[in-house]
């Protein structure tokens, strides 16, 4: 059964190392380490910190990204909205810009898979110009997303 790959971009509204982004930053071990802990978690791309922060996504410092991988669309969910994930992701006015496009995007992959940011770049860029599809999927497009459908703007 194939694996969900997600990719979500953010961009700062401070550099790293600013205190308004303080409390965002000093968290993200504790979030991570969540994630890897729920079942359904697969694998998630990391730095030498043991985050993704200090990986370019692009060429703007600014813009960083999570990209992960788990068992199915629900031990995403769960992750996401019932977590300690869930307080920093109604909080994230405050440490991000909006975006203009997709910020996030899914796609299937086979289990074992370790996406990178190039593959997840490449897959917003389609959602962006060509739309959803299932070379670039989004919450909407997965079925059992019922979490998502309730608790997005919760």
């Amino acid at each position: 059964m194939p694996h969900l790959a997600e990719l979500n971009i953010a961009r700062l509204r401070h550099p790293k190392g600013d205190p308004r982004v303080a409390e965002f930053f000093a968290a993200l071990d504790k979030v991570n380490a969540t994630a890897e802990r729920m079942p359904g978690f697969a694998w998630r791309l990391k730095d030498e910190g043991g985050n993704a922060t200090d990986n370019a996504f692009n060429a703007d410092p600014l813009v960083i990204a999570n990209l992960s991988v788990w068992e199915t669309p629900a031990a995403l969910e769960r992750y996401v909205f019932q977590t300690v994930h869930t307080a920093f992701y109604r909080q994230r006015a405050l440490w991000f810009e909006p975006m203009a496009g997709p910020h996030m995007v899914f796609w299937w992959v086979e289990p074992g898979s370790r996406p990178t940011f190039a593959e997840g770049a490449e897959r917003i860029g389609s959602l962006a110009v060509k739309g959803l599809s299932e070379h670039a999927l989004c919450w909407a497009d997965l079925k059992s997303a019922e979490l998502w459908r309730t608790q997005r703007y919760a």
